[in-house]
């Protein structure tokens, strides 16, 4: 375990830890129910949740449909190549690595002092292939071979917003590069009433893949609230059923939109290009209470 800035040898659960990032007020928060496991919030806003002695153990919905996505993209076990754009706390890289063993994977996290704290303070298993980059997603997009990855994450936010370079044609450009044939893009995407970002990155993947899928809570779906929908894309069938029963499944039942549906959903929006592209929208006061 790390040390708090005392210096005391502390174990986990014991404390708050309180640090300033460069993305704001990092506190990782004891989960009072699972003795080594931690909510990662930065200004207030939950980021992720990590259980050291669980690796596999995925608390957030979004994590929990993104745990989906990662376990149909090949057959059980098989390591994967994958590199995820954003890190938080580290928790679906973890999750890889738990449940794929030998997977060899990249992670892309800009806020260079987060990465320390989660380092620090949630260290990862030595023997997981993990590298972290401190840089700017696409940057760090950019740095990784054609053909590499068997899966890309996006799941990057700054002030609770995906930045606006991160929502593009040319950013999925990107993302197809670096995918091998058969690979996964999976992206945690947040959205509220009118649904005016998600219909677009809908239109925007569509002009990118052939496949798609959207996993979200039913209420989200309709407008009624603001929340997170995984948008899955791929140039192969996706397992739709099966992500359709694992979502809902799930203790907060998700509902997955595909084919012609999703098409009717997105309602006509146009493919955001980086000339037009803006930042998802931000989050209600009401969102994390």
């Amino acid at each position: 375990m790390g040390k708090s800035r005392s210096g005391r040898r502390r174990q986990a659960g014991e404390q708050t830890v309180v640090e300033q990032v460069d993305g704001g007020l990092a506190e990782l928060i004891p989960d009072r129910e699972r003795s080594r496991a931690w909510t990662l919030e930065i200004d207030g806003a939950p980021q992720s949740h990590v259980d050291l002695d669980d690796p596999a153990y995925l608390s957030f919905e979004y994590q929990r449909r993104l745990g989906h996505v990662i376990d149909l993209a090949a057959p059980p076990g098989r390591p994967l190549h994958a590199v995820h754009l954003g890190g938080g706390a580290l928790t679906l890289a973890r999750y890889v690595a738990a449940t794929r063993p030998r997977s060899t994977q990249q992670v892309v996290e800009r806020d260079a002092a987060l990465v320390r704290l989660v380092r620090r303070e949630l260290p990862l298993d030595p023997n997981a292939r993990i590298r972290v980059r401190s840089t700017d997603a696409r940057e760090g997009l950019a740095k990784v071979p054609d053909g590499w990855a068997d899966l890309v994450v996006t799941d990057v936010f700054g002030g609770a917003r995906t930045p606006a370079h991160l929502t593009s044609t040319e950013f999925l450009d990107c993302v197809r590069r670096v995918l091998k044939p058969g690979g996964v893009h999976a992206a945690n995407l947040a959205d509220g009433p009118p649904l005016t970002h998600l219909r677009g990155q809908i239109a925007t993947a569509a002009a990118r893949f052939a496949e798609l899928a959207l996993v979200a809570d039913p209420a989200v779906l309709r407008g009624k609230r603001f929340g997170n929908a995984v948008l899955v894309a791929c140039d192969h069938p996706l397992p739709v059923a099966e992500l359709t029963r694992r979502a809902a499944s799930d203790p907060h039942p998700g509902r997955v939109e595909h084919g012609r549906a999703l098409t009717d959903f997105a309602g006509g929006a146009l493919p955001v290009t980086d000339l037009a592209a803006v930042a998802s929208p931000a989050p209600p006061p009401s969102a994390f209470r």
